[in-house]
């Protein structure tokens, strides 16, 4: 028999310039689905200025820092957690190339290659190592345990005992799943 292999975590943003438009943040999150991502948290807020100079702190010294900050405290983003096998690679590929133009030409069915406007306005982000998720997620989501996450829930996630909330976007653990213990 066969382990069963753990799910991993990423954060993914879809930014303001996405959020602003139904047809395309539908798209994104069709997309979402559509590739076996489960959606663990999903939160919905524009970043304040403390968030976002916190989040991009390893761009503070480059010359885009400002504009970057500026747009992402623009309006609205949407924050998922989501969770998948080899969830931050998938994520990742599903995004394509951080750099628009690149990923219009090496990349365009990617999200960035359909949705992202400009380097700065590139649809989305996802974090790019297990070490990003952990920060990242602190940042947006402070009551998120991860190793608690991975000790009651990520099971369910796995074996897909999950009902999806198309509405608020969200997996729900599915409750009727689960067996009580008997002591």
């Amino acid at each position: 028999m066969q382990a069963r292999k753990s799910l991993e975590l990423t954060l993914a943003i879809l930014k303001p310039h996405v959020v602003k438009s139904p047809f395309v943040l539908q798209k994104i999150r069709d997309l979402i689905i559509e590739n076996n991502f489960k959606v663990v948290r999903t939160r919905r807020t524009v970043l304040t200025s403390e968030e976002a100079a916190l989040f991009y702190f390893d761009h503070k010294d480059k010359f885009f820092y400002n504009r970057l900050l500026t747009f992402m405290c623009s309006g609205p983003s949407d924050i998922h957690i989501l969770a998948a096998h080899d969830a931050i690679v998938q994520w990742r590929g599903l995004m394509g190339p951080t750099k628009t133009y690149q990923a219009q030409y090496i990349a365009p069915n990617s999200i960035r290659g359909m949705f992202g406007l400009s380097d700065t306005r590139n649809a989305t982000h996802g974090s790019d190592s297990p070490e990003a998720v952990e920060r990242e997620i602190a940042i947006f989501f402070e009551d998120f345990n991860i190793k608690q996450w991975y000790e009651r829930e990520e099971i369910f996630y796995n074996l897909e005992k999950l009902q999806f909330d198309p509405v608020s976007f969200v997996h729900i653990v599915d409750k009727s799943s689960v067996v009580p213990n008997k002591k």
